[in-house]
């Protein structure tokens, strides 16, 4: 299926670009991120061991949460305000 992924903030920066268009096997956010992990090294500010927020349609979810074709995923990093 085909979905798309927004990056932001640091993630962005790192990978060149802020969004995406992929086609994917995965059926859960935890998937998607091995298959971009897999993808090659730049996706490593993905990886496990880091910081890494995730929205579903908008809506913070967890690695759980299940992709359905044409949807929205946003990777980025935890944000403090004041």
């Amino acid at each position: 299926m085909q979905v798309t992924v927004k990056y932001f903030a640091s993630i962005r920066e790192t990978l060149g670009k802020a969004s995406e268009q992929r086609e994917t096997t995965a059926t859960t956010l935890a998937g998607l991120r091995d298959e971009l992990l897999a993808s090659g090294p730049v996706y490593d500010c993905l990886g496990r061991g880091r910081a890494v927020r995730m929205a579903l349609g908008q809506v913070m979810s967890d690695e759980a949460a299940l992709l359905s074709p044409g949807c929205e995923v946003a990777f980025f990093p935890p944000v403090t305000g004041g």
